[in-house]
């Protein structure tokens, strides 16, 4: 995939993370896009004009009239001329008013008149980032269809460390690398099956055995192989999250048994399976139709295992078929993981530890490693879960 010859408006809002636009100018010219871009007045308190001028080998825009007021800076034809408009950094400020229709500077004016694809990367404080304003804005940019690359974690300007920095250029170029070239992907047009979220295993009609999986990473897989073309089918456990993207076929499920026998009817005609999901390793014999009570100190409850839903289809794939399993452990973890893709027969194994900080359930990011049929481990470290997807179907990919 390229971005030779793509046409890249490139928005620069008024925070510190604007250092970061002059690297990313120059990956988008070193990858082939002619880049034009487009400052607000705060941007140039923290970054030159002429630098960014200099490295994109077109004149920085400011302003709707040049300092002669004797030329307009045309926002329609800007907001035609564009393949793709990404906006990095966004600060809060800029995304409130992209959120509400502000049209009061030169960059909001041509997103406002934008046909092509718009792409925003936050860059803020991490409670201005956690704000529900700042969420509330994000969620209503996301309704227009724009589409928020994920922020990072780590040490902000503030000193605090969290969620707010802006994605690296390189992260940036390689989302609007596959984002612009999704027929160019070997899933445009495969048959995408993903397990989501947790089970769960009824005891009676108000309690249940499950786990604490939101399905945050089957979701973003889903959402990332519908934006590369790929025909997804998600079979969501009891999920609060849904996909971010229009298209994908959902399948809501409760228990176990419930999500194995969603996942039969679509299986045989799946090019790839990728089983997520945190399935409940044990259901209750008996399920009580009425509230079970309280009675002494101690209750006896016999459980049976569930099915193991990768395991079924490990057993009954054919040769065409790929399938990506999961495992969350907390000791010896390669070697459980590598246990796992032999005798589920996997074609790739996604290993996370919970003993790694910000990895596992509840958690926006994620650290992985990824191990094949060859016993190969390949290491990615801590990032959003978004991202952890693009790695995750970048080797899928190498595989078709």
């Amino acid at each position: 995939m390229s971005l030779k010859g793509k046409k890249i408006l490139l928005g620069v809002s008024g925070s510190i993370a604007a250092y970061k636009s002059a690297v990313l100018t120059r990956e988008l010219v070193k990858a082939g896009a002619e880049v034009k871009v487009i400052m607000t007045s705060g941007a140039i308190a923290f970054i030159s004009p002429l630098t960014l001028a200099t490295l994109s080998k077109n004149p920085c825009l400011i302003d709707y009239t040049n300092s002669d007021k004797t030329d307009w800076n045309n926002h329609v034809e800007l907001g035609l001329w564009g393949d793709a408009l990404i906006i990095a950094p966004a600060t809060a400020n800029t995304l409130a008013k992209m959120a509400n229709g502000y049209c009061d500077n030169l960059l909001l004016g041509v997103y406002l008149s934008a046909r092509c694809p718009v792409f925003v990367a936050p860059a803020m404080d991490e409670d201005m980032y956690q704000h529900p304003t700042t969420q509330s804005n994000i969620d209503r940019l996301k309704s227009f269809g724009n589409q928020i690359i994920p922020v990072n974690s780590g040490e902000l300007a503030s000193g605090l460390v969290g969620p707010g920095r802006m994605a690296e250029p390189s992260e940036i170029v390689s989302y609007l690398d596959e984002a612009l070239n999704t027929s160019d992907s070997n899933l445009n047009g495969k048959k995408v099956l993903i397990t989501a979220g947790p089970t769960y295993e009824s005891i009676d009609p108000v309690r249940y055995i499950g786990n604490y999986s939101t399905g945050k990473m089957g979701i973003c897989l889903a959402d990332e192989a519908n934006k590369r073309g790929a025909q997804v089918h998600l079979i969501l456990g009891p999920s609060h999250l849904l996909p971010q993207t229009e298209g994908i076929t959902i399948t809501r499920v409760t228990s176990g048994e419930e999500m194995l026998n969603a996942c039969q009817k679509q299986f045989k005609q799946t090019d790839i399976a990728i089983f997520s999901a945190a399935v409940a390793d044990y259901t209750p014999v008996k399920k009580a139709s009425q509230k079970i009570k309280k009675k002494g100190n101690t209750m006896d409850l016999a459980l049976t295992k569930t099915s193991d839903i990768a395991l079924h289809f490990g057993e009954s794939k054919n040769k065409n078929q790929i399938s990506i399993g999961f495992a969350l452990e907390t000791e010896k973890e390669e070697a459980n993981a590598i246990e796992k893709i032999n005798k589920k027969n996997f074609d790739l194994i996604v290993l996370n530890s919970l003993n790694d900080s910000g990895a596992g359930f509840k958690h926006a990011t994620n650290k992985v490693s990824i191990i094949d049929k060859d016993n190969k481990v390949e290491k990615y470290e801590l990032k959003s879960k978004e991202l952890v997807a693009k790695d995750i179907l970048n080797k899928v990919e190498t595989l078709l």
